[in-house]
């Protein structure tokens, strides 16, 4: 197995009301030394998430801090994030950092959905919205629902964004077909669609969610949470490549990593994040529950 676990990270401490539950989507932004700032969602009574963050040392596997009150809580009722706040990746754009996110909405009659929002994280590590309104909306190319951002920008300037969008609810199978999409931007903040990156298969793989990329000399990585379909299937972690970020191949059975025999990610594990840190790739990642259970990391061990 290329990757190789070192066990459960943190589990969510029901520090604050609109903290009570869950740790999900991880990000982990570096603070000093092995020390990183991870954000999470961690949901309310209502189920609706905000972001909290606990400062983590990834080489000894010890939480530092645990801030006691979210950093930024999900919005009211019309807006675009009213039920919840989940969490893609961080990058610099312009001189400032942002973080992209899924707004979560569930209107009266109707089924749940989401549009893309954007946060500044400021020199104080404070979260603040860029606008009230969607920084990716719903439109002609995706007018369904869409999810989780990663952004990556390339050595030449030009930026790169994989996002999850649905195509329908239900494809026969009690599951929806939610796939990964691509975008480019000369400025990282106007986007222009480039389309399907990810190819789909009808009860193998049609339910993504949270792509992570790192890019090196052999070319494109890509880790992502998906489901096959069906109405008792749960998440796993799979993993495609691709030369130029555009085209990519599913290669799910080289993923490396798969649920455990017992424990906290026995059940399902998802929302990968994968990054360096001193010559070493890590992933940071979700188990049982959506995130109830806590957040793990897993060190690659396999050819660079």
């Amino acid at each position: 197995m290329a990757w190789e676990k070192a066990g459960l990270l943190y589990v969510p401490q029901s520090a604050h009301p609109k903290l009570t539950t869950h740790a999900s989507n991880p990000l982990p932004v570096w603070l000093h030394g092995d020390v990183y700032r991870v954000y999470f969602s961690g949901r309310d009574e209502s189920n609706r998430s905000s972001v909290g963050f606990a400062d983590i040392d990834v080489v000894r596997g010890t939480v530092e801090y645990e801030h006691d009150r979210p950093v930024f809580i999900h919005g009211e009722q019309g807006t675009f994030y009213s039920h919840g706040v989940s969490i893609g990746n961080c990058y610099e754009a312009g001189g400032k950092r942002y973080i992209l996110f899924m707004g979560w909405q569930c209107p009266d009659g109707a089924h749940w959905l989401g549009e893309v929002g954007c946060l500044h994280l400021s020199e104080d590590w404070s979260l603040h919205l860029d606008s009230d309104t969607p920084f990716m909306a719903l439109d002609n190319e995706d007018p369904v629902s869409l999810s989780y951002p990663w952004v990556h920008r390339k050595q030449d300037g030009m930026y790169r964004m994989w996002y999850g969008s649905t195509k329908t609810w239900d494809a026969g199978n009690d599951e929806m077909v939610h796939i990964i999409k691509g975008a480019s931007s000369q400025d990282g903040r106007a986007w222009h669609k480039t389309g399907t990156a990810l190819p789909f298969a009808l009860g193998v793989a049609q339910a993504f969610s949270r792509p992570t990329v790192i890019v090196d000399d052999l070319g494109y990585h890509m880790w992502f949470s998906y489901r096959p379909g069906g109405n008792k299937s749960t998440y796993r972690i799979g993993y495609a490549t691709s030369e130029d970020g555009d085209a990519w191949t599913l290669r799910l059975d080289e993923a490396g990593i798969d649920v455990s025999t017992s424990g906290w990610d026995s059940e399902m594990i998802e929302y990968p994040y994968v990054f360096e840190h001193q010559g070493r790739r890590l992933m940071m990642y979700n188990g049982n529950g959506y995130g109830k259970s806590g957040i793990g990391l897993a060190v690659y061990d396999g050819p660079r």
